[in-house]
């Protein structure tokens, strides 16, 4: 399932919550590649880019392979938890 996640400050807790789903979740690039959220090198990329270009996320889609996963992500997203 698709969606999209909005003004994520606090990537490092983001990813966290991410490792906690039971399926895969996915970014999906602008050119439309999708990057395996829950790999450790795809994590140390992003995280390695976000801290040397000091950016906000300010939306990225999101595919979650899981309907309950889909839930958490959203409730991270609106409580911020």
């Amino acid at each position: 399932m698709k969606m999209k996640m909005y003004s994520v400050k606090e990537p490092e807790k983001f990813l966290d919550i991410v490792s906690q789903c039971k399926g895969s979740v996915e970014l999906v690039s602008e050119k439309g590649d999708r990057l395996n959220l829950k790999s450790e090198l795809t994590k140390y990329i992003a995280l390695s880019k976000l801290f040397t270009d000091n950016t906000l996320i300010n939306d990225m889609e999101l595919i979650a392979s899981e309907p309950e996963d889909v839930r958490f992500l959203l409730q991270y997203m609106i409580e911020g938890k």
